[in-house]
């Protein structure tokens, strides 16, 4: 049984983020606390219950603060649970009429769903309350007046009750959240870590650059203006505990409002946010009013890139504090690996002095940041690995050692010894020599085309394949964009070696090519089997127009693996219109059917396009619309090509087949194999072709060769040399292209 009166000490339980544990034992010390054992994600307790109460309302990074009731080893099955939980004095916590409701965590070989698991614990909550004559409960999950808390690990179960109600960390104020917002008691860790209460203490201001929604900012404010963080909280989980003491609470409450309201006149630290996006600062202002210190904090819209020291700021120190994006889908991080190393330059160039402080779950991104960590600390965002990073920023030859940082705490992560360090310095310069020479590369190649792009006016172009084995990249312009894929590294290639050389590349290459870094995509090519190349990457939605020649073609850079017009075919295509006046064309394998549209656009009289994917289809149905083509003349067709070709019976003077190297789709009857099948295809086109036709067959498969009995049969001629424009001529194996005609 348990005794709840405010004298009495209670046994409880706070739970917090993953890595904050030391964080949240010396903040209960501070509230008044005995802390006892640590455990993952928590610490346990004793306090008064005037002491607990203290601790919902000003801990800035528990989770939740738990009463706990009983604490029983070996325990398995679910009537062990219930007798447990049929034990506890129920009565001296809910009062009649009141709700409940079951917060389960766990599970065991006969309990192995967290539903089953309260419903379990309702039970015996239910056998308690019957057998000493008071009414059955009802359940409410939403707004209960008590919120039971039960977790059941490695045969141990605690039951408890939860002091906090909704989690600590939803201190009322973020209504207005952002793009990937940071939990509020996490944002208080990070600047307890980052030193912000002993900085606020020697007057040093604070300044988060990409401050979105202000998360970071208003945690800030509320510790340098001594406001508890859940001091707007209207309702606590201990508000429907029969055992609840008001008057205890209420004081708490008046000792809070009192510290904020003379913390918040007398605050004169500074906090200034900036960020480029208008909707991000007015989530912020309208978050920092709902927290009641809005006057504390100014905002300024600004990017990163047009970031300036404020003439305000006059102090030599000061801790410039972010949460940027991480990344966690490849094609962010053009952008990203740009915003990392501006960060760096901007932090190096504004606050020499200063303490950088950059929470990411990218570390390699961290690496762009051109400054060593003195200190790392591993934490938890979620269910993402993250670290914070701790930087003092100045010259290189001012920046701190291994000896000048201080010892670091469980739940960090320890820096290289110093003779790594040299070794990760040398790394780090020749990772740099090497990103210079693939820039270098990058002027020389597009100062190399200049004059083919301005006689020719393409604007669709590839300027990068390879050419340096550390940089395995293919790079295409597309007017003012850029597409990068990067090829799969084989396994003798160290994964974060080239993960490491990839951001070097994408570092550098916005001002080699003279693009904004918002616009290159990435994407990785890897063998496609089956449907995988028709498959959606993103659903953006984003595509534009490019001139090929006389054709307009839609492009799309960012959904899918392919972009809808393959660059190195562009001769091949022009070859089609010039070959198509006034011809029957057919083309087998379509894919969006620029080839179509070249084909049309040069005269040909009527076409019909095939192809297995709606989605590609339908892209081609656009470009003919786009190009104002008669759909009436020009038809798309969707089918397998085999099996359209056995079952055609319409002549054609220019057929056009390029089959993929390799498929495994549901939809073909068999399996496609260039090498393998294209004898039988290249008979059944040739069966298609009228007389005096031409057949253009071209293929990817790098070592691909032509059967021998097509050559006895069809009169054949290989085009493959002159099948390459200029920006293409360094990989000549790259496709291969004959022209096969009836004897």
């Amino acid at each position: 049984m348990i005794e709840s009166n405010q004298t009495a000490p209670l046994n409880l339980l706070a739970t917090c983020p993953k890595g904050i544990e030391g964080l949240l034992h010396d903040e209960l010390v501070a509230l008044g606390a005995t802390p006892g054992k640590t455990t993952v994600a928590g610490v346990y307790f004793t306090a008064s219950q005037a002491i607990a109460y203290r601790v919902c309302l000003w801990s800035r990074l528990a989770n939740r603060v738990i009463l706990t009731l009983v604490r029983e080893s070996m325990i398995d099955t679910a009537d062990q649970v219930r007798d447990v939980v049929a034990r506890i004095a129920w009565t001296k916590h809910l009062a009649p009429g009141n709700t409940l409701a079951v917060d389960f965590h766990g599970r065991s070989e006969q309990i192995r769903h967290t539903r089953f698991g309260a419903q379990t614990v309702k039970d015996g909550v239910v056998d308690a309350l019957q057998l000493a004559g008071q009414e059955r409960p009802n359940v409410d999950t939403k707004t209960p007046h008590l919120r039971i808390y039960a977790h059941l690990h490695r045969m141990n179960l605690t039951i408890g009750l939860d002091l906090s109600g909704e989690s600590l960390h939803r201190r009322g104020y973020r209504r207005d959240v952002g793009h990937a917002p940071l939990k509020e008691n996490l944002a208080a860790a990070l600047l307890v870590r980052a030193g912000w209460p002993e900085r606020l203490k020697a007057g040093e201001p604070l300044i988060d650059p990409l401050c979105g929604a202000g998360t970071l900012l208003i945690e800030a404010a509320m510790m340098a203006a001594d406001q508890a963080p859940n001091l707007n909280r209207e309702r606590f989980g201990f508000h429907g505990w029969a055992g609840h003491d008001d008057e205890a609470w209420r004081e708490q409450k008046r000792e809070a409002e009192a510290r904020a309201s003379i913390g918040r006149k007398r605050c004169k630290a500074q906090l200034l946010g900036f960020d480029q996006s208008p909707a991000a600062l007015s989530a912020a202002k309208a978050n920092a009013m709902r927290a009641g210190i809005p006057a504390l904090i100014d905002l300024h819209g600004q990017s990163l890139a047009q970031l300036t020291r404020p003439e305000t700021l006059t102090a030599e120190r000061g801790l410039l504090i972010t949460n940027p994006p991480y990344g966690e889908r490849l094609g962010e991080l053009p952008e990203l690996v740009r915003l990392y190393a501006q960060l760096g330059e901007k932090a190096k160039a504004l606050f020499p002095g200063w303490t950088l402080a950059v929470f990411t779950g990218n570390p390699d991104l961290g690496h762009r940041l051109g400054m060593r960590a003195h200190k790392q600390y591993a934490l938890k965002n979620g269910a993402l690995d993250a670290k914070l990073l701790l930087m003092e920023i100045g010259d290189a030859e001012h920046l701190p050692t291994v000896s000048d940082t201080q010892p670091v705490q469980s739940e960090s992560v320890a820096v290289a010894a110093p003779s790594e360090e040299v070794s990760e310095e040398q790394t780090a310069h020749k990772n740099q020599d090497n990103a210079q020479m693939f820039a270098n590369r990058l002027i020389k190649n597009q100062k190399r085309l200049k004059k083919w792009l301005k006689q020719s006016g393409e604007t669709s172009y590839r300027v990068y394949d390879a050419d340096m084995p550390e940089y395995a990249l293919a790079v295409d312009r597309y007017g003012d964009r850029v597409h990068v894929q990067e090829y799969a590294a084989p396994s003798s290639i160290n994964p974060a070696q080239a993960q490491k050389r990839l951001y070097d590349a994408l570092e550098v290459m916005p001002e080699a090519l003279n693009v904004d870094a918002s616009k290159i995509y990435i994407k990785r090519r890897e063998r496609q089997t089956g449907s995988a190349q028709y498959q959606k990457r993103a659903a953006s939605g984003e595509r534009f127009e490019v001139q090929e020649g006389t054709a307009r073609l839609w492009v799309n850079l960012r959904d899918y693996l392919d972009t809808g017009l393959f660059l190195d075919h562009r001769p091949v295509r022009r070859m089609l219109g010039e070959m198509a006046s006034d011809k029957r064309f057919l083309n087998l394998f379509c894919y969006t059917a620029t080839a179509t549209v070249q084909a049309a656009l040069g005269g040909a009289c009527d076409s019909v396009s095939v192809d297995m994917s709606n989605t590609y289809l339908e892209w081609a149905k656009d470009n003919f619309a786009l190009n104002k083509l008669d759909t009436r003349l020009h038809r798309v067709v969707r089918d397998d090509c085999f099996r359209w070709l056995e079952t055609a019976n319409a002549e054609f003077d220019l057929i056009f087949m390029d089959p993929p190297t390799f498929s495994n789709s549901k939809k073909m009857r068999d399996t496609l194999d260039v090498q393998r099948d294209h004898p039988r295809l290249v008979e059944l086109a040739m069966a298609r072709l009228a007389p005096g036709g031409t057949l253009v067959f071209s293929n990817n498969q790098r070592r691909f060769k032509l059967d021998e009995s097509l050559s006895e049969r069809y009169a054949v001629e290989d085009i493959t040399g002159r099948s390459f424009d200029p920006d293409f001529q360094r990989r000549t194996n790259l496709h291969h292209v004959f022209l096969l005609r009836h004897k």
